[in-house]
């Protein structure tokens, strides 16, 4: 429900709920002859910051450089470079924004990759959405393919409708996929191979611990069958960011995840947001040991504003320790 009507529940909040909650706060704490003018000032801040965030800010975009080092990773792969984008959440880019998508396949496509990874929430409630950005994605190259996910919005049960057609949709949505040129994982790996050196790019699919998140991912099914190696080097893709600690570092040896899913909070101040409240793992890279997490602030929201937080494309370059 909260996704269908995220963008008024949003203003409700942004724009009535939180000043009016404060300047209660203030009648009750602050002097008499300054309550007023502290909470005037704070409402036409909130204001400020909400207009500048869905105007401007939801605009602004980067192209994220980081490393991965690994002394499992094969000689042939090292500088191996594979750029990774999540959460485009297409819907929020139509109309007079629809310049953002070209921006980033443009910009993914000047990184020349040797892989595009893409960790899931392609839509933003209905499969429709990608339609007329269907021809966009396809422009995406890279040598040895791209590869994708599904987030917990692409599984189509934020809809008010049976069952029976959200499963409908969701079928949709994977064909969708697949016909903009996505290799999309179901629970399901793929081997690259550089001469006689191989790595894995596995994808599973979303497992969250959130209420209503979607938990189809299978880590044993998504990597049965791998016997290239006693210890191949695997890039596991998993929307959901909670799943690394729950799933992925008990019960594989994945050296590398991507995900998304959190999307930094849309909101970063003094490198701090509110999402730090929800997800241990949020933004940027975590290691436990030589394994690691790198979660994606996301490309797009459903919510379309942003503040000290842009859009981003990652580009991990991936090297031999």
């Amino acid at each position: 429900m909260i996704a269908r009507f995220a963008i008024p529940f949003f203003l409700l909040m942004a724009l009535v709920v939180v000043p009016l909650g404060l300047a209660l706060l203030f009648r009750y704490t602050l002097p008499r002859k300054v309550w007023r003018r502290t909470a005037i000032a704070c409402t036409i801040i909130i204001w400020a910051l909400t207009g500048y965030g869905f105007l401007f800010g939801f605009q602004q975009f980067e192209v994220r450089h980081v490393e991965f080092a690994s002394a499992d990773l094969p000689e042939a792969f090292d500088g191996y470079r594979i750029v990774q984008f999540s959460d485009a959440h297409v819907g929020s880019m139509t109309g007079s924004r629809q310049w953002m998508v070209q921006r980033a396949v443009d910009s993914m496509n000047a990184q020349h990759a040797d892989a595009i990874v893409f960790t899931g929430d392609m839509q933003n409630i209905w499969p429709d959405e990608l339609t007329q950005q269907s021809s966009y994605f396809r422009q995406l190259k890279a040598k040895d393919g791209v590869f994708a996910v599904l987030g917990n919005h692409d599984y189509d049960v934020y809809q008010n409708c049976d069952e029976e057609e959200k499963t409908r949709n969701c079928a949709k949505t994977v064909k969708a996929l697949r016909d903009m040129g996505f290799d999309l994982l179901l629970n399901e790996h793929r081997i690259v191979r550089r001469d006689s050196d191989s790595i894995v790019i596995a994808g599973m699919e979303n497992w969250g611990t959130k209420k209503r998140m979607p938990r189809k991912g299978d880590v044993i099914k998504t990597l049965t069958g791998i016997t290239i190696s006693p210890s191949p080097f695997i890039v596991m893709l998993q929307h959901d960011p909670s799943c690394w600690r729950e799933k992925i570092l008990p019960e594989c040896n994945a050296q590398l995840t991507l995900s998304g899913h959190t999307h930094g909070g849309q909101i970063s101040m003094f490198g701090w947001s509110p999402v730090a409240m929800s997800y241990s793992e949020w933004g940027g890279m975590t290691y436990e040991g030589a394994r690691a997490i790198f979660v994606s602030t996301g490309l797009g929201a459903l919510i379309p504003f942003r503040f000290g937080l842009p859009g981003e494309i990652v580009v991990i370059t991936l090297r031999k320790k």
